[in-house]
């Protein structure tokens, strides 16, 4: 893309309050690598530090997306840096969190199938949204729809100039992990993405390499995790 990587990744083990958690997230940044880079240090911190976390997730997760977002319009980024992310949160490897705002996107393998868990923000997809806030989706001969004729996804952290028209709400989903969940031929269980390679590392390079075969012109990040 002529520009230095700008995706971030997290993978991380720790115990929290007596809990085994698995932190797991991308962050895809655009116009820049500040959002991406204060994101990786501070997003999942600002989740996990919500006292109703343990309780009710879901909404604590969106509290912290949006909190984080206001943080960096304030204090991180100008008008042009944002990003998308994904973000994976396993509770004593039963429960699994996970929310995104954009483009990026989780799959969990249950009973052999792929299974996509997060919703890709698309500005046809949101335009009633994006039009109520005063914005509008433009699609120019030869280009896709965008906001504002600017930004190719309807939420996202950062983007200042879109922001009034945009959002940092997340999608956030709660999946149980139980036996269902896995790979059929190796008794792992697959989250963030899947492919039928029993070597985690390998397996996200073949996805990366897949990627690239079918002509991705973007940063492309994969974190798979399998766990028993």
């Amino acid at each position: 893309m002529g520009h230095g990587m700008e995706d971030f990744i997290v993978v991380e083990s720790r115990k929290v309050h007596g809990y085994s958690l698995g932190l797991y997230a991308i962050f895809d940044g655009h116009s820049g690598r500040d959002v991406a880079k204060y994101l990786q240090s501070n997003l999942i911190e600002n989740i996990l530090s919500q006292s109703d976390f343990w309780t009710h997730p879901k909404s604590a997760v969106r509290r912290a997306y949006e909190a984080t977002d206001t943080d960096i319009l304030e204090n991180v980024v100008g008008s042009q840096g944002g990003l998308t992310a994904v973000t994976a949160i396993l509770i004593d490897g039963k429960k699994l969190v996970v929310a995104n705002v954009g483009d990026s996107r989780a799959i969990l393998c249950r009973n052999g199938k792929d299974e996509g868990i997060t919703v890709v923000h698309e500005p046809l997809k949101e335009k009633k949204q994006v039009e109520d806030r005063g914005g509008c989706v433009v699609k120019l001969p030869g280009n896709i729809p965008r906001v504002d004729g600017q930004l190719e996804m309807t939420r996202a952290f950062g983007d200042k100039k879109v922001k009034k028209h945009i959002t940092a709400k997340p999608d956030v989903v709660g999946k149980k992990i139980d036996k269902d969940v896995g790979l059929p031929d190796t008794g792992k269980r697959l989250v963030i993405a899947s492919i039928n390679i029993t070597d985690v590392q390998e397996a996200a390079e073949e996805l990366i390499k897949e990627a690239l075969v079918r002509e991705s012109r973007d940063d492309t990040s994969c974190v798979v995790v399998m766990f028993d």
